[in-house]
């Protein structure tokens, strides 16, 4: 069950990797911010001979009740993440979904298919906050039995 959403945007970053022998493109995550939820269309933000950054508004991030646990796990890591998976459509990377969930990130990051996790920002920190606060209920700890 959804139960909060936020419109954010992923920042998607170009570089030119230079080798003795030969050059390549690599892309990755360079961040994810909040956003209004009536930015359209995706945005050049830097470039450059070797580099450039793209904004991708349009996606949201989902809390839903059954990621509780993930979440929290995530909201207390000491570098908290936001997860991004991406596929490569007409030679760009393209941000297809986003999670704050530490498990779902797992899932993505071993799904094979392109995915980064990048620093949280503060104010997504605090979004996620005041949702576990208002709805997280840990799990009761089970003792362990001795024989």
């Amino acid at each position: 069950m959804l139960m909060a959403s936020m419109p954010v945007a992923v920042i998607m970053q170009r570089r030119i990797v230079e080798h003795r022998w030969a050059s390549s493109i690599s892309w990755s995550v360079a961040g994810v911010v909040s956003c209004p939820p009536d930015l359209n269309g995706v945005q050049a933000l830097q470039w450059s001979d070797d580099q450039e950054s793209f904004l991708h508004p349009g996606l949201q991030l989902e809390l839903h009740r059954d990621e509780d646990d993930g979440y929290f796990e995530n909201w207390a890591a000491p570098q908290p993440r936001i997860f991004v998976m991406w596929q490569m459509k007409e030679e760009r990377a393209v941000p297809v979904s986003v999670s704050v969930s530490y498990g779902e990130g797992t899932r993505m990051l071993d799904s094979g298919d392109c995915a980064d996790g990048v620093a949280m920002p503060p104010d997504i920190h605090a979004w996620l906050t005041a949702y576990l606060q208002a709805h997280y209920q840990p799990k009761p700890r089970r003792g362990r039995g001795h024989g």
